[in-house]
């Protein structure tokens, strides 16, 4: 079955499309407390709609809990990140590992006293939580403090998923055929690998633009794993959607649905460029 191609864009999905954009340049060129502040109002309300989604399928989570553990996290990383005295990434990597387990033992015990006791689904939305709309975004704060190269790595993730973005929707609307997966109807094969091509062209000029060793193709190998993790993102985020039977997760930004509609495929993306940048990448230039 050819899937359903998507309808003509809308002013006000272009305009709040535009809006959101111009905002995430402007608070990632700011970098440091206005980029975590920004980032921690974001995912403050993309935790809202994911608890809102769980909520349609009876669970309790702990949500008060879960919103202050986030925030703790995400301002801990960025005193640690931002703080040559207190060890920079080191240390940030130790406060994360600390705020984790600690959140989650203290999401169980505020559990364990609710009046109705919770269930096994109740915890592991509630920690999952903490992982998908915590743990995981910290990584943009950690990619934006990277010394040097943050501000031009940051941006090259993000020019990366929406190179992803333009060429799974352009490619996918004129050569689609085959669908890529019953979650989401409107997503197909030839779009995925159209969007991963456009992530590869905009990879390997970014590269070359930031200076590495054999830039271009580190750069395109860069995009093929961005547009593959962006599309986890995205499928992740419907998967839960078409769970709950929800069509958005809110309705927040005009034409888009919901924040986390539009920040799904930016949120695992980071933990992955952060590590190929940090581990990997020393390796093979050496």
């Amino acid at each position: 079955m050819i899937p359903t191609p998507r309808t003509a864009t809308s002013l006000p999905r272009l305009l709040s499309g535009w809006a959101a954009g111009a905002f995430g340049f402007v608070v990632v060129m700011l970098g440091g407390w206005w980029f975590t502040v920004a980032l921690g109002l974001i995912v403050h309300l993309g935790l809202l709609e994911f608890f809102r989604m769980a909520q349609f399928k009876g669970i309790r989570p702990a949500i008060k809990t879960t919103l202050v553990a986030v925030q703790l996290l995400l301002i801990t990383t960025q005193l640690a990140s931002g703080s040559a005295l207190l060890g920079g990434d080191w240390f940030a990597g130790d406060v994360a590992a600390a705020v984790l387990p600690a959140s989650g033992a203290v999401i169980c015990g505020w559990l364990l006293l609710q009046p109705v006791t919770g269930t096994i689904a109740d915890i592991a939305a509630s920690i999952f939580g903490l992982f998908y709309l915590g743990f995981l975004p910290s990584y943009w704060i950690r990619l934006r403090e990277l010394e040097g190269t943050g501000l031009a790595l940051t941006l090259l993730a993000c020019f990366l998923i929406v190179a992803t973005d333009i060429g799974s929707y352009v490619i996918g609307r004129r050569l689609g055929r085959h669908p890529l997966s019953p979650i989401s109807p409107g997503k197909t094969v030839e779009g995925a690998l159209g969007g991963v091509g456009c992530a590869m062209a905009v990879g390997a000029l970014g590269g070359s633009w930031i200076g590495w060793s054999w830039g271009w193709l580190i750069g395109a190998v860069l995009g093929a794993v961005v547009a593959l993790f962006a599309l986890v993102g995205d499928l992740t985020e419907s998967m839960m959607k078409r769970d709950a039977g929800l069509k958005d997760s809110g309705d927040a930004i005009p034409g888009h649905g919901g924040v986390l509609d539009r920040i799904d495929s930016y949120l695992f993306v980071p933990a992955v460029v952060y590590s190929l940048v940090t581990l990997v990448l020393p390796l093979v230039q050496r």
